[in-house]
């Protein structure tokens, strides 16, 4: 059967993309090789069939922020969005708390209390982000180069402080908290959600994540999907099929098919043949794209000499927990947050991210956590709660920098016993907390990559998000948007600028390019054909 349009994969970002082409008037199938939709934002029970577990991806702050997203008004499917009391906290094993609410007066005066001063310079730059925040990430969602959203960011640069708050935003994460506040709470708000990506945090970029990340935390909150994580994609879906889009789940592409230097098609493993009109767009990691789905012949030599070069970014071990009550902190946060990070100093936090990128497995790893009944009570029993952690491990492990225990061959056993290693760091924080679990899923980098291809190796961002393959040297250099070396082929995965995270941005890119060529096409088509008429005669 023919299409306008092959959307490979059923992930946010090919669920965003066949949703822009359906709204402008397109036929799109999409094929997705998993049994079911969502990428890595996917929910499930088989923790505990009493709890809901979101298997990858949990909180949505960019989608909260994502226009793309937000346009779709998916509320009218089924989507409902809810909040923790608290974004997120930070707890350290003096018994204090570093404390995000969204509540941006509440943030300061805990900061306040802790460290005179800090208060009123936490106001201070949430009025700044208010001023540049939004073309900024307008900017950054865009394709490079960001005209439009690059010249509203530069129109509001001197109200912030012009090439001040540039400096601010290329320093690593480290001086920024220290040129600006003076006690710990900020620092490590900052550092944290820098750590989401694997940007090193003494590197340049670290503080425009951590910046983007913990100013979305005070103005759009962390929110989940009301009753799982897979909501989300299921409500794109319905809405893909309500208005006259096909989905085929278990079907895996095993090839794009090229004519005279364009995408036709596709053809699955079983062997069966789609044809594309106008365009095919690869939610799918770029060294599949390059490497499995494209025959070598397709794309030129130095593509593939280049995508030698593609890193990708750290491994991943998830653990979650469902738990017989709540975490049972030492020390009580002032407000209960969804997530929390687990690290005694922003020093050990540097050090276990330096530890992952010279290859070994960190001794005392750096946590990304959540508290889900918390945020959302549907998600277990009255009194329980639904938990998660995850930590980046290295893609080549070199040794183990804690015990010796962990090999780094991510077999069930060698992920158990790292996740023995994240939960003593728990435990230190919340003692009794081990008592309290009645079950317990380890995802290591294998299982990861097993339950959804583009995680390979446990990488979540679809390569590194360290400067030297952002931008346009995404995912090679000299590509950086959605086109490819064939013509109607468009990636539009995390691999694409702008990356990884749950904003729809590379999916949107994609259709928003598939969209204009067509343009293009259709308007040189009648020129095209009068040349091939007067070279005939």
């Amino acid at each position: 059967m023919t299409h306008d349009a092959i959307v490979i994969g059923a992930g946010p970002n090919g669920l965003v993309a066949a949703n822009h082409l359906i709204d402008a008037g397109w036929s799109v199938l999409v094929l997705e090789e998993q049994p079911e939709i969502g990428g890595a934002v996917r929910s499930d029970r088989s923790v505990h069939p009493d709890f809901v577990h979101d298997t990858f991806s949990t909180f949505y702050p960019l989608a909260a922020a994502s226009r793309t997203i937000q346009g779709f008004r998916l509320e009218e499917h089924g989507l409902r969005w809810t909040h923790a009391p608290a974004v997120l906290g930070h707890p350290t094993p003096y018994g204090d708390w570093a404390i995000l609410h969204r509540d941006r007066t509440i943030t300061a005066a805990l900061m306040e209390e802790q460290q005179p001063g800090d208060g009123e310079a936490w106001l201070e730059l949430c009025a700044a982000w208010d001023e540049i925040g939004d073309a900024l990430i307008t900017s950054l969602l865009t394709p490079f180069p960001p005209v439009r959203g690059g010249v509203s960011t530069l129109a509001k640069l001197r109200r912030v402080g012009g090439l001040d708050f540039v400096k601010t935003l290329l320093s690593p994460v480290v001086d920024l908290a220290d040129v600006r506040f003076t006690g710990s709470s900020p620092g490590l708000l900052l550092a944290g959600n820098a750590g989401h990506a694997d940007i090193p945090l003494d590197a340049p970029g670290s503080g425009l994540m951590g910046l983007m990340m913990t100013m979305l935390g005070q103005t759009v909150g962390f929110p989940v999907p009301e009753g799982g994580a897979g909501m989300l994609t299921r409500a794109m879906a319905s809405r893909l099929e309500s208005l006259g889009g096909q989905i085929e789940t278990s079907t895996r592409v095993a090839h794009v098919e090229v004519v005279d230097g364009r995408a036709v098609g596709v053809r699955t493993a079983d062997g069966e043949r789609h044809e594309a009109r106008r365009a095919v767009i690869a939610d799918v990691i770029a060294t599949q794209l390059y490497g499995d789905l494209l025959a070598p012949s397709d794309v030129p030599a130095k593509i593939h000499e280049r995508m030698q070069g593609f890193r990708l970014d750290p491994g991943t071990v998830k653990v979650d927990w469902a738990l017989d009550g709540p975490i049972p902190w030492a020390s009580r946060p002032p407000h209960d947050p969804g997530t929390f990070h687990v690290a005694d100093s922003r020093l050990e936090m540097n050090v276990a991210l330096q530890q992952v990128h010279a290859g070994h497995v960190p001794a005392q790893p750096f946590m990304l956590a959540g508290q889900m009944s918390t945020t959302d009570p549907t998600r277990s029993p009255a009194g329980t709660e639904s938990v998660w952690a995850y930590t980046h491990v290295p893609q080549k492990t070199v040794a183990d920098a804690g015990d010796g225990s962990v090999r780094g061959t991510w077999d069930a056993a060698d992920a158990e016993r790292f996740a023995d290693r994240m939960q003593a760091r728990i435990e230190r924080l919340a003692p009794g907390f081990g008592s309290r679990v009645i079950a317990r899923r380890v995802l290591g980098p294998r299982e990861l990559e097993a339950r959804n291809a583009n995680l390979v190796g446990g990488a979540i961002n679809g390569g590194t998000s360290q400067l030297q393959q952002e931008l346009f040297f995404r995912p090679i250099p000299g590509l950086g948007r959605s086109e490819t070396p064939v013509r109607g082929l468009y990636l539009g995965s995390a691999s694409a600028h702008p990356g990884g995270g749950v904003h729809g941005a590379p999916g949107m890119n994609a259709a928003r390019a598939a969209l204009a060529h067509h343009r293009v096409d259709g308007v040189l088509e009648p020129v095209r054909g009068v040349a091939r008429r007067a070279l005939r005669r």
